[in-house]
Protein backbone atom coordinates (compact mmCIF):
# COMPACT_ATOMS: atom_id res chain seq x y z
CA UNK A 1 0.00 0.00 0.00
CA UNK A 2 1.26 3.61 -0.99
CA UNK A 3 2.05 5.76 1.78
CA UNK A 4 -0.49 8.10 0.45
CA UNK A 5 -3.34 5.28 0.30
CA UNK A 6 -2.30 4.20 4.14
CA UNK A 7 -2.28 7.67 5.76
CA UNK A 8 -5.83 8.56 3.66
CA UNK A 9 -4.78 11.83 1.87
CA UNK A 10 -3.41 12.72 -1.89
CA UNK A 11 -3.87 16.34 -1.13
CA UNK A 12 -1.04 18.98 -1.44
CA UNK A 13 1.17 19.78 1.37
CA UNK A 14 0.30 23.29 2.37
CA UNK A 15 2.75 26.00 1.88
CA UNK A 16 3.40 26.25 5.91
CA UNK A 17 3.82 22.35 5.35
CA UNK A 18 6.23 22.99 2.30
CA UNK A 19 8.46 25.98 4.32
CA UNK A 20 9.10 23.41 7.04
CA UNK A 21 10.10 20.56 4.46
CA UNK A 22 11.94 22.89 2.30
CA UNK A 23 14.18 23.91 5.91
CA UNK A 24 14.90 20.46 6.40
CA UNK A 25 15.58 19.20 3.36
CA UNK A 26 17.83 22.17 3.19
CA UNK A 27 20.08 20.98 6.51
CA UNK A 28 19.99 17.56 4.71
CA UNK A 29 21.77 19.54 2.46
CA UNK A 30 23.85 21.88 3.70
CA UNK A 31 25.43 18.48 5.78
CA UNK A 32 25.99 15.97 2.80
CA UNK A 33 29.48 14.01 2.27
CA UNK A 34 31.42 16.31 -0.18
CA UNK A 35 32.27 13.04 -2.56
CA UNK A 36 27.92 12.53 -2.40
CA UNK A 37 27.46 16.57 -2.97
CA UNK A 38 30.18 16.23 -5.92
CA UNK A 39 28.29 13.20 -7.64
CA UNK A 40 25.06 14.39 -7.67
CA UNK A 41 26.46 18.05 -8.85
CA UNK A 42 28.03 16.59 -11.55
CA UNK A 43 24.73 14.92 -12.89
CA UNK A 44 22.90 17.96 -12.40
CA UNK A 45 25.06 20.21 -15.03
CA UNK A 46 25.22 17.42 -17.15
CA UNK A 47 21.08 16.87 -16.85
CA UNK A 48 20.63 20.55 -17.62
CA UNK A 49 22.85 20.27 -20.68
CA UNK A 50 20.55 17.71 -21.73
CA UNK A 51 17.46 20.23 -21.24
CA UNK A 52 19.60 23.09 -23.59
CA UNK A 53 20.05 20.50 -25.81
CA UNK A 54 16.53 19.52 -26.19
CA UNK A 55 15.69 23.62 -26.22
CA UNK A 56 18.19 24.23 -28.96
CA UNK A 57 17.28 21.21 -31.55
CA UNK A 58 13.89 22.12 -30.97
CA UNK A 59 14.65 26.02 -32.14
CA UNK A 60 16.67 24.54 -34.56
CA UNK A 61 13.44 22.55 -35.74
CA UNK A 62 11.70 25.74 -36.14
CA UNK A 63 9.70 24.53 -33.42
CA UNK A 64 7.59 27.93 -31.84
CA UNK A 65 9.63 29.60 -28.98
CA UNK A 66 6.89 29.11 -26.17
CA UNK A 67 7.24 24.79 -27.23
CA UNK A 68 11.28 24.95 -27.45
CA UNK A 69 11.24 26.42 -24.18
CA UNK A 70 9.13 23.78 -22.40
CA UNK A 71 11.61 21.04 -23.98
CA UNK A 72 14.32 22.69 -22.00
CA UNK A 73 11.87 21.35 -18.80
CA UNK A 74 13.61 17.91 -18.90
CA UNK A 75 16.86 19.17 -17.34
CA UNK A 76 14.91 20.29 -14.00
CA UNK A 77 12.58 17.04 -14.19
CA UNK A 78 15.98 14.96 -14.41
CA UNK A 79 17.50 16.89 -11.24
CA UNK A 80 14.37 16.84 -8.90
CA UNK A 81 13.08 13.07 -10.27
CA UNK A 82 16.15 11.54 -10.52
CA UNK A 83 18.04 12.91 -8.00
CA UNK A 84 20.62 15.71 -8.11
CA UNK A 85 22.33 18.73 -6.80
CA UNK A 86 21.59 21.90 -8.52
CA UNK A 87 23.12 25.23 -7.45
CA UNK A 88 20.18 27.47 -8.22
CA UNK A 89 17.65 25.51 -6.66
CA UNK A 90 20.06 24.84 -3.71
CA UNK A 91 19.67 29.09 -2.93
CA UNK A 92 16.95 27.46 -0.90
CA UNK A 93 18.92 26.63 1.93
CA UNK A 94 18.70 29.87 2.88
CA UNK A 95 15.62 29.08 4.85
CA UNK A 96 17.53 26.56 7.11
CA UNK A 97 20.04 29.18 7.57
CA UNK A 98 17.77 32.18 8.18
CA UNK A 99 15.79 29.89 11.09
CA UNK A 100 19.49 28.94 12.64
CA UNK A 101 19.11 25.59 11.75
CA UNK A 102 22.36 25.44 9.53
CA UNK A 103 25.78 27.68 9.79
CA UNK A 104 26.91 29.98 7.03
CA UNK A 105 30.08 27.79 6.45
CA UNK A 106 27.83 25.07 5.65
CA UNK A 107 25.87 26.59 2.80
CA UNK A 108 29.14 28.10 1.09
CA UNK A 109 30.58 24.93 1.66
CA UNK A 110 27.21 22.81 -0.48
CA UNK A 111 26.66 26.40 -3.08
CA UNK A 112 30.93 26.22 -3.39
CA UNK A 113 30.68 22.74 -4.06
CA UNK A 114 28.02 21.87 -5.98
CA UNK A 115 28.66 25.15 -8.56
CA UNK A 116 31.97 23.79 -9.58
CA UNK A 117 30.37 20.52 -9.86
CA UNK A 118 27.59 21.66 -11.85
CA UNK A 119 30.46 23.63 -13.97
CA UNK A 120 32.33 20.25 -14.56
CA UNK A 121 29.23 18.35 -16.04
CA UNK A 122 28.05 21.20 -17.62
CA UNK A 123 31.35 21.06 -19.65
CA UNK A 124 31.72 16.98 -19.98
CA UNK A 125 28.29 17.39 -22.21
CA UNK A 126 29.43 20.31 -24.33
CA UNK A 127 32.52 17.57 -24.79
CA UNK A 128 30.55 15.21 -25.74
CA UNK A 129 28.14 16.57 -27.49
CA UNK A 130 30.52 18.19 -29.80
CA UNK A 131 32.24 14.26 -30.46
CA UNK A 132 28.91 13.46 -31.23
CA UNK A 133 28.64 15.89 -33.94
CA UNK A 134 25.38 17.82 -32.90
CA UNK A 135 26.49 20.90 -34.17
CA UNK A 136 25.95 19.42 -37.73
CA UNK A 137 22.80 18.16 -37.01
CA UNK A 138 19.35 19.40 -38.65
CA UNK A 139 21.24 20.61 -41.91
CA UNK A 140 23.45 22.96 -39.33
CA UNK A 141 20.75 24.78 -37.99
CA UNK A 142 21.40 23.29 -34.39
CA UNK A 143 25.19 25.18 -34.49
CA UNK A 144 23.60 27.89 -35.92
CA UNK A 145 21.40 28.38 -32.88
CA UNK A 146 24.29 27.57 -30.70
CA UNK A 147 26.37 30.56 -32.15
CA UNK A 148 23.64 32.76 -31.93
CA UNK A 149 22.12 31.73 -28.34
CA UNK A 150 25.43 31.65 -27.14
CA UNK A 151 26.44 35.55 -28.88
CA UNK A 152 23.33 36.87 -27.33
CA UNK A 153 24.23 35.39 -23.97
CA UNK A 154 27.87 37.35 -23.94
CA UNK A 155 26.50 40.67 -26.03
CA UNK A 156 24.41 41.32 -22.89
CA UNK A 157 26.05 44.07 -20.18
CA UNK A 158 26.61 43.03 -16.51
CA UNK A 159 23.26 45.05 -15.65
CA UNK A 160 21.12 42.98 -17.95
CA UNK A 161 22.58 39.47 -17.24
CA UNK A 162 22.25 40.57 -13.21
CA UNK A 163 18.27 41.63 -13.60
CA UNK A 164 17.51 38.71 -16.24
CA UNK A 165 19.32 36.43 -13.44
CA UNK A 166 17.48 37.27 -10.42
CA UNK A 167 14.18 37.06 -12.47
CA UNK A 168 15.14 33.45 -13.95
CA UNK A 169 16.01 31.90 -10.32
CA UNK A 170 12.89 33.31 -8.69
CA UNK A 171 10.95 30.71 -11.51
CA UNK A 172 13.53 28.14 -10.84
CA UNK A 173 12.88 28.25 -7.53
CA UNK A 174 9.57 28.63 -7.18
CA UNK A 175 9.32 25.17 -9.41
CA UNK A 176 11.20 23.72 -6.59
CA UNK A 177 8.96 24.98 -4.09
CA UNK A 178 6.03 24.03 -5.62
CA UNK A 179 7.50 20.33 -6.17
CA UNK A 180 7.13 20.41 -1.82
CA UNK A 181 3.65 20.61 -2.32
CA UNK A 182 3.54 17.21 -4.02
CA UNK A 183 3.08 13.55 -3.19
CA UNK A 184 3.60 12.07 -6.75
CA UNK A 185 6.28 11.92 -9.38
CA UNK A 186 3.83 13.63 -11.47
CA UNK A 187 2.80 16.32 -9.57
CA UNK A 188 6.00 17.04 -9.07
CA UNK A 189 6.51 17.07 -13.60
CA UNK A 190 3.83 19.56 -13.93
CA UNK A 191 5.19 21.82 -10.71
CA UNK A 192 8.26 22.16 -12.95
CA UNK A 193 6.64 22.59 -16.49
CA UNK A 194 4.85 26.30 -16.30
CA UNK A 195 7.86 27.80 -14.25
CA UNK A 196 10.98 26.77 -16.49
CA UNK A 197 8.65 27.07 -19.35
CA UNK A 198 7.88 30.99 -18.76
CA UNK A 199 11.84 31.61 -17.67
CA UNK A 200 13.16 30.21 -21.04
CA UNK A 201 10.62 31.89 -23.12
CA UNK A 202 11.17 34.94 -21.97
CA UNK A 203 14.95 34.88 -22.11
CA UNK A 204 15.72 34.91 -18.55
CA UNK A 205 19.54 33.98 -17.62
CA UNK A 206 20.65 30.55 -15.94
CA UNK A 207 23.85 30.24 -15.08
CA UNK A 208 23.94 26.58 -14.47
CA UNK A 209 22.39 26.49 -18.49
CA UNK A 210 25.02 29.06 -19.22
CA UNK A 211 27.61 26.66 -18.46
CA UNK A 212 26.48 25.02 -21.66
CA UNK A 213 24.68 27.39 -23.73
CA UNK A 214 28.13 29.40 -24.01
CA UNK A 215 30.84 26.69 -24.04
CA UNK A 216 28.88 25.10 -27.03
CA UNK A 217 28.27 28.33 -28.42
CA UNK A 218 32.01 28.83 -28.79
CA UNK A 219 33.03 25.62 -30.00
CA UNK A 220 30.09 26.42 -33.01
CA UNK A 221 31.95 29.77 -33.42
CA UNK A 222 35.31 27.94 -34.27
CA UNK A 223 33.92 25.78 -36.95
CA UNK A 224 33.84 27.66 -40.25
CA UNK A 225 30.56 25.66 -41.95
CA UNK A 226 28.21 26.32 -38.89
CA UNK A 227 29.93 30.14 -39.30
CA UNK A 228 29.25 30.67 -42.91
CA UNK A 229 25.52 29.08 -42.48
CA UNK A 230 25.04 31.78 -39.55
CA UNK A 231 25.71 34.36 -41.63
CA UNK A 232 26.36 36.58 -38.13
CA UNK A 233 28.11 39.88 -38.70
CA UNK A 234 31.71 39.67 -36.49
CA UNK A 235 30.67 41.88 -34.19
CA UNK A 236 28.05 40.25 -33.05
CA UNK A 237 30.98 37.11 -31.43
CA UNK A 238 33.54 39.42 -30.28
CA UNK A 239 32.42 38.93 -26.87
CA UNK A 240 32.03 34.75 -27.43
CA UNK A 241 34.90 33.83 -25.21
CA UNK A 242 36.44 33.13 -22.39
CA UNK A 243 36.12 36.60 -20.72
CA UNK A 244 32.49 36.36 -22.29
CA UNK A 245 32.03 33.62 -20.08
CA UNK A 246 33.48 34.85 -16.99
CA UNK A 247 31.37 38.09 -17.36
CA UNK A 248 27.94 36.37 -18.05
CA UNK A 249 28.55 34.01 -15.43
CA UNK A 250 29.30 36.56 -12.91
CA UNK A 251 26.22 38.62 -13.56
CA UNK A 252 23.79 35.60 -13.71
CA UNK A 253 25.18 33.54 -11.01
CA UNK A 254 24.68 37.00 -8.71
CA UNK A 255 21.60 37.49 -9.95
CA UNK A 256 20.24 34.01 -9.73
CA UNK A 257 21.87 34.04 -5.90
CA UNK A 258 19.19 37.01 -5.32
CA UNK A 259 16.36 35.32 -6.85
CA UNK A 260 16.74 32.21 -5.09
CA UNK A 261 17.68 33.33 -1.71
CA UNK A 262 15.63 37.23 -1.35
CA UNK A 263 12.72 36.80 -3.72
CA UNK A 264 11.74 33.02 -3.10
CA UNK A 265 13.62 31.71 -0.11
CA UNK A 266 13.56 35.06 1.84
CA UNK A 267 9.85 36.34 1.45
CA UNK A 268 8.73 32.61 2.11
CA UNK A 269 10.68 32.27 5.68
CA UNK A 270 9.59 35.73 6.66
CA UNK A 271 5.93 34.59 6.25
CA UNK A 272 5.90 30.71 7.47
CA UNK A 273 9.19 30.22 9.40
CA UNK A 274 10.23 33.02 11.28
CA UNK A 275 9.41 33.30 14.85
CA UNK A 276 7.58 29.66 14.67
CA UNK A 277 8.09 26.27 15.81
CA UNK A 278 7.55 23.35 13.04
CA UNK A 279 3.67 22.18 13.56
CA UNK A 280 3.27 18.81 15.81
CA UNK A 281 1.97 16.98 12.92
CA UNK A 282 5.05 17.18 10.86
CA UNK A 283 7.83 15.06 11.93
CA UNK A 284 11.55 15.24 10.04
CA UNK A 285 11.04 12.03 8.50
CA UNK A 286 7.48 13.46 6.61
CA UNK A 287 9.36 16.41 5.42
CA UNK A 288 11.96 13.59 3.89
CA UNK A 289 10.34 10.87 3.12
CA UNK A 290 7.55 12.74 1.78
CA UNK A 291 4.82 11.52 4.06
CA UNK A 292 2.44 12.86 6.69
CA UNK A 293 2.68 11.83 9.47
CA UNK A 294 -0.20 9.35 11.24
CA UNK A 295 -2.41 11.19 13.43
Amino acid sequence: MSDNMQYGSIDAYTPAEMAYRVETVGVAKARMPIAQMVGLGIMAGAFIAFGAMNFTTAMAQSMPRVLASMMFSLGLILVIIGGAEMFTGNNLIAMAWAQGKVRTGEVWRNWGWVYLANLVGSLLMVGFAYLSGILHSVDLSFGVQALKIAAAKTNLSFTEAFFKGILCNALVCLAVWLCFAARTVVDRIFCIIFPITAFVNMGFEHCVANMFFIPMGYLASLDPAVVSAAKLAPAVTEHLNTMGFVNNLAAVTLGNMFGGTVLVAGMYYAVYLRGQRRPREISIMAALMGTKKRS
